[in-house]
């Protein structure tokens, strides 16, 4: 669970996530959001994805801005052909998350994290810095697969509210969070 019942009384937990039916979706709709809050004056701090395509057959680079200004870190690795293990390249995550974990003391407006992955599930990765937000009563928005929606919950003590996969949807959310 993500914060003990006497932090529970006294912090109104904002946070949500959605969830997004095709391979990418999450990720344009949370960058979509990024880019409007930020053109709009918000304060927002997390991480995005972009995918680039490697062509037919080869598996997608995966990178994440740290928001609002990068770096623009590659989490994926080359592991070659035939692989079938994790692609993920655990220590970059983490250095993403140990900057974005350092952003949350200027305060923003936001926290984006664009997936509660494996990592998170685990207890590592962003998960610490979700929950340090949280505890600064920072409203987060977090991308969940169903793979992970049930570690999620448990994290969240099952609290979070579940968003339409859709910006406008998103922006509402955020501006009556705050």
């Amino acid at each position: 669970m993500l914060i003990g019942r006497q932090e529970k009384e006294r912090i109104v937990l904002k946070i949500a996530y959605i969830s997004a039916p095709g391979r990418g979706d999450m990720d344009l709709i949370l960058q979509g959001l990024a880019d409007r809050l930020l053109a709009r004056g918000a304060r927002v701090a997390g991480v995005v994805q972009t995918n680039t395509d490697c062509g037919p057959d080869k598996p997608c680079d995966m990178d994440v801005k740290v928001l609002p200004k990068g770096p623009k870190l590659r989490i994926s690795q080359t592991l070659g052909r035939g692989s079938r293990g994790c692609r993920l390249d655990v220590s970059v995550l983490e250095e993403a998350a140990g900057h974005v974990a350092t952003s949350l003391e200027a305060g923003p407006d936001l926290l984006l994290i664009n997936k509660f992955g494996k990592q998170e599930a685990d207890g590592r990765g962003f998960r610490p810095v979700i929950a340090d937000a949280i505890l600064r009563e920072i409203p987060v928005i977090v991308g969940v697969n169903g793979l992970n929606r049930e570690r999620f919950e448990q994290f969240t003590g099952g609290i979070a509210k579940a968003l339409p996969a859709d910006v406008d949807a998103l922006e509402t959310w955020f501006r009556s969070a705050d």
